[in-house]
């Protein structure tokens, strides 16, 4: 019998839900906005508001619930809730994320939708480019004559074997037989 054992809107029992919407917080604390189904975009929406509210309590306590309804190792997101998220949204009493239709999913056609907060929390710097590193110009260090010796090194140094070096002898009219 599953008494005791009540599936709610997602469908899943229990443990497996507690993981999942642990999970999408986890993302959107984290990303700002997560694509993900409709139902389960709406229960992250109700579970993520209830943490939002506790942030916005910022107190120890406050921190500690955080932790333990994120799950552990999440002592760097919750201190993000407090710091971040929560000043944002303290004139407000409730609506901290919305869920937007997004599109149908080409797969299994289920409805995605957009979690995201209703006032954008932190600004999501660019990425830096690279810095490209200047070639080094080996001519300027070394002695003319070194590097004429090295081109004459060059033209006469014997193509090594290999199907190429075969290719290459035969198309020269060298082809030698070994």
């Amino acid at each position: 019998m599953r008494h005791g054992r009540r599936r709610g809107r997602l469908g899943i029992v229990q443990d497996h839900r507690k993981a999942l919407l642990r999970n999408l917080a986890r993302s959107i604390i984290l990303r700002q906005q997560i694509v993900t189904t409709h139902v389960r975009a709406k229960e992250t929406s109700k579970f993520v508001d209830q943490l939002v509210t506790i942030a916005k309590q910022n107190t120890l306590h406050a921190r500690r619930e955080l932790i333990r309804k994120l799950g552990s190792g999440s002592e760097d997101l919750a201190r993000r809730m407090l710091d971040v998220i929560a000043p944002k949204f303290s004139d407000r009493k409730g609506g901290y994320t919305r869920v937007l239709h997004y599109k149908n999913r080409v797969g299994d056609g289920a409805s995605l939708s957009l979690l995201e907060f209703t006032i954008p929390v932190v600004q999501i710097a660019a990425k830096k480019r690279k810095k490209t590193k200047e070639p080094v110009d080996s001519k300027k260090h070394e002695h003319p004559e070194a590097h004429k010796e090295k081109e004459a090194l060059k033209e006469e140094a014997p193509k090594k074997g290999g199907f190429l070096g075969k290719l290459r002898r035969f198309l020269k009219g060298d082809d030698e037989q070994k």
